[in-house]
């Protein structure tokens, strides 16, 4: 699936809607330079997933994971910082990737050797100000 969004508000609301068809121990991973707009995609996944009020979901930068509990749990992971898959392996992070909630992971790359071939891939760009093209793979939901 591939979408144009042209606001945080449209971003937020496509989000809504992926994290509406998202199932537990899905994994997540999210690709794209700095503020292209991953946390605010999954602004609108928590919000989908566990009904979790999107002014509240925060890019775990400085802790690596945040925990959203509502309707399901939602593990967002943002290894920017992360050196690689051994570092996380160390922090006992692989053991959220199954935990029974939805894993959003941002700087996925870091981690790849560690992900499942099903995991769903986010790609997003920028295309002006505040348009974003957000290519989500493999995609059947929606």
């Amino acid at each position: 699936m591939r979408q144009i969004t042209r606001s945080s508000e449209e971003t937020i609301a496509l989000g809504h809607k992926v994290g509406k068809c998202l199932s537990d121990n899905t994994i997540v991973c999210f690709f794209g330079d700095l503020a292209a707009g991953k946390t605010t995609l999954i602004k609108g996944i928590a919000s989908g997933v566990a009904g979790y009020p999107q002014d509240q979901v925060n890019s775990p930068t400085f802790v690596y994971l945040n925990i959203y509990e509502g309707s399901k749990k939602l593990y967002h992971f943002d290894l920017y910082r992360l050196q690689g898959a051994d570092e996380f392996l160390s922090m006992g992070f692989d053991e959220m990737l199954f935990a029974g909630g939805v894993t959003c992971i941002e700087w996925s790359e870091r981690i790849e050797s560690l992900l499942p071939p099903d995991s769903i891939r986010v790609e997003i760009l920028h295309r002006g100000e505040d348009a974003r093209e957000i290519t989500i793979s493999p995609w059947e939901g929606l």
